[in-house]
């Protein structure tokens, strides 16, 4: 679940807790994902770097130029590997009768895609994919971690916990709570 919905989203989604940050152990890494814009919250890529993910997944809906950058920053910040997609939409997989603004024409792209996959040190390992579906692609080094993190590790020897300490609360909130 989202933690932050973003301008539109707000019109159907509520916000996520602390609850749904989770970051999961696998044979490959710890894995976690921050969505779309989320990803422009410091806060939150503190919290997954500080959970050790090694595989940070960034899904977007954002297909613009300064992408790729932003998930380039990540992984160079992180000292992790970034995983991201982005839709491929033409304006044909919509419905004939649904009112698009954007073009007319069934064959122009409203989403163009973008997806990339990115190395701990910010290098671009695959990608990024422009105006067409796939199946993206790399061999990831894991032991490439270990040799990013020993000169900046952001949630480690970067910290400095004695001048600042970020506090994440991740008991599930309920938005109605009925006492007796």
């Amino acid at each position: 679940r989202k933690l932050m919905p973003t301008a539109g989203e707000r019109l159907a989604w509520g916000f996520g807790d602390g609850s749904t940050l989770p970051v999961f152990d696998t044979p490959i890494g710890k894995i976690g994902a921050v969505i779309c814009w989320e990803n422009y919250m410091p806060m939150l890529r503190m919290t997954m770097y500080a959970k050790g993910v090694s595989l940070y997944c960034a899904p977007t809906a954002d297909d613009r130029e300064t992408w790729l950058p932003t998930i380039r920053h990540i992984a160079l910040e992180g000292r992790c590997f970034v995983l991201s997609t982005c839709q491929v939409v033409k304006r044909g997989d919509f419905p004939a009768d649904y009112r698009c603004t954007i073009d007319a024409e069934p064959e122009a792209y409203v989403m163009h895609g973008g997806a990339a996959i990115i190395g701990p040190l910010g290098n671009v390992l695959a990608g990024p994919v422009f105006d067409e579906e796939c199946l993206l692609t790399a061999d990831l080094d894991t032991d490439e971690l270990g040799r990013a993190k020993f000169d900046f590790d952001v949630a480690g020897n970067y910290a400095r916990p004695d001048v600042f300490t970020l506090t994440v609360n991740e008991a599930p909130q309920q938005a109605v709570a009925l006492k007796g």
